[in-house]
C-alpha cells in the first residue's frame, strides 16, 4: 500500500506506552509531505485527547502492527476519519474509513529535522536552526486547508 508506512517501527508497543506517556518516533514515507517528511523525528504522548487537526499515532485498520502518522480530520460514527497531508499518497481514511477511536494511540506534539549532510555551510545550518524543531499539532499545512473547503 504505497503511503501507508509512516513511523520507523521500534518499541512502539501499548505496555510501554503505558509506562513512558512521551516517545521519540522516526517518520518515513510521503503522506504528511509538506508537514513531515522522512526522516522527522517526532515528540508524541501517548493517551493525549485527540481533536480535529492534531497529527495522530494510530494503528493501521488492516495491519495492527503497523503504526502510521496522519492528521485527525474529525470524529465520525466508528471512529476518527483521519487524512494525508500529501494527498497523492494515499492510506488514508479515503482507502480504510473511519479508523476504530481505539486505534488511535497518540497525539504528536513537535517535529525534529535532523540536519543533513548538504546543510553542513553556514547558509545550511542557519536555515536548518530555524526550522529544525516545529511543534505539529496546532500548525495546518497548505494542503489541508485547502482540502477542507
Amino acid at each position: 500500500m504505497p503511503g501507508a508506512p509512516e513511523l520507523a517501527q521500534g518499541q512502539h508497543g501499548r505496555g510501554l506506552a503505558a509506562r513512558v506517556p512521551f516517545q521519540v518516533v522516526e517518520v518515513t514515507g510521503p503522506s504528511m509531505v509538506p508537514t513531515l517528511h522522512h526522516g522527522d523525528w517526532l515528540l508524541v504522548q501517548y493517551g493525549a485527547t485527540v481533536r480535529p487537526g492534531d497529527v495522530v499515532i494510530l494503528r493501521h485498520p488492516f495491519q495492527q502492527d503497523l503504526l502510521v502518522v496522519k492528521r485527525a480530520a474529525e470524529r465520525r460514527r466508528g471512529g476518527w476519519w483521519v487524512l494525508a497531508d500529501n494527498s497523492f499518497a494515499g492510506g488514508d481514511s479515503t482507502d480504510y474509513g473511519a479508523v476504530p477511536e481505539e486505534f488511535v494511540l497518540a497525539r504528536a506534539w513537535a517535529r525534529y529535522r535532523p540536519l543533513k549532510k548538504d546543510q553542513r555551510s553556514v547558509r545550511g545550518v542557519v536555515a536548518w536552526a530555524v526550522s529544525a524543531l516545529r511543534p505539529v499539532s496546532a500548525a495546518r499545512s497548505v494542503s489541508w486547508r485547502l482540502r477542507a473547503r
